[in-house]
């Protein structure tokens, strides 16, 4: 069948527990929220790939018949391409396409990987290869390589599989991968973008090389420390000499790991407990703020505000260091979004939502 008209779109993702644990191969519980990417496409008679990008003001082009050449750091659109011409994948059309999303940009949200996860669905599908995307894993999976192997950047794959699948999404990396779906009768948030824009590459290096670092030190005197096992107690006193900068991120990174197992028997319990679930988040965030570092005055504010407001609970989302924070709120999310624009965010309703999509 000839394709007259593509539509591709995939969710951005808020983490509910395990920030900046994903590249520590520690357990992460993650949810594709109601904000999702666009792409909409129609075939040209040509071979160009003629690409306008509203919500930045940008247009690219470029004909995929050979590797593309990078013309900017995380140029994401061609390395996706160059991605799929190593795996064999020809592009016999052009295309007109437009990507719009609703994602904040550069904030915490996953609007990138939302993007790649979403290109690289549309890129198989007009290359005739839909058999590579036999699962939303397998498109997870080389949506991850464009984005993060291809530049050697630091991340894990919790966001293009959590766009990718949708829902809420437990990840575990012990033995391998593996992504079990988490159900549970969860209500609304609050989204709060602090308008701070934010270094994720830069904030993600920093956390990641100090706690490697802190790591290579201990393991002099205990090679055998694993950070899946060894307890918060027995990890204090070895950890205690270590420079301040060092120690306290890589004792968050275990206190929130015991958050997050705490978090996976919330969801697997009979009934939710949705106190319990806003104490979790609220309690992860204070590690992420005054231990790993990672969080801002205004954010404070707005969680703050969020919390005097109904809020359940709340933490910061993504990498840190400006961006957006959540809040859950399943009573009365619009008194909550109020205040947190008054606290000086931009709020949006969401809950939580599917995965990638394809229409055709």
């Amino acid at each position: 069948m000839e394709i007259r008209r593509l539509k591709v779109s995939s969710p951005g993702r808020i983490c509910l527990f395990g920030e900046h644990q994903d590249y520590l191969d520690l357990d992460v519980v993650a949810a594709a929220i109601s904000l999702r990417l666009y792409i909409n496409g129609q075939p040209r008679p040509d071979r160009q790939f003629l690409i306008d990008l509203p919500d930045i003001g940008e247009k690219e082009q470029f004909t995929p018949g050979r590797k593309l050449i990078y013309l900017k750091s995380r140029d994401y659109l061609r390395s996706a391409v160059n991605v799929l011409l190593r795996l064999g994948c020809q592009f016999e059309h052009g295309w007109d396409i437009q990507l719009h999303g609703e994602i904040p940009i550069n904030a915490g949200t996953s609007s990138s990987s939302a993007m790649v996860v979403a290109w690289m669905r549309f890129l198989l599908e007009v290359a005739g290869k839909s058999e590579l995307a036999a699962s939303p894993e397998a498109v997870a999976e080389l949506a991850h390589q464009a984005e993060v192997l291809e530049f050697k950047e630091p991340g894990g794959k919790m966001d293009h599989y959590t766009s990718a699948l949708g829902g809420i999404v437990w990840i575990e990396f012990t033995g391998g991968l593996k992504m079990t779906r988490l159900k549970a009768p969860l209500g609304t948030f609050v989204l709060g973008d602090s308008l701070q824009k934010k270094d994720t590459t830069g904030t993600l290096s920093s956390v990641r090389e100090r706690v490697n670092r802190g790591l290579e030190m201990i393991k002099k005197d205990f090679p055998d420390l694993n950070l899946k096992k060894i307890t918060e107690s027995e990890l204090r006193p070895i950890i205690k000499n270590l420079p301040t900068e060092i120690r306290d991120p890589l004792l968050g990174a275990i206190i929130n790991r015991d958050l997050t197992r705490k978090g996976v028997k919330l969801f697997q319990a009979e009934s939710f407990d949705h106190n319990e679930f806003g104490k979790l988040l609220t309690e992860e965030q204070r590690i992420l703020n005054r231990l790993v570092g990672v969080s801002t005055p205004k954010i404070e504010l707005m969680l703050k505000s969020a919390l005097q407001s109904g809020a359940l609970g709340g933490k910061i989302n993504g990498s840190g260091g400006g961006g957006c924070m959540f809040a859950y709120v399943p009573d009365d999310p619009e008194a909550v979004a109020r205040a947190v624009e008054k606290a000086g965010g931009r709020a949006y309703v969401v809950k939580v939502d599917d995965g990638l999509k394809l229409e055709k």
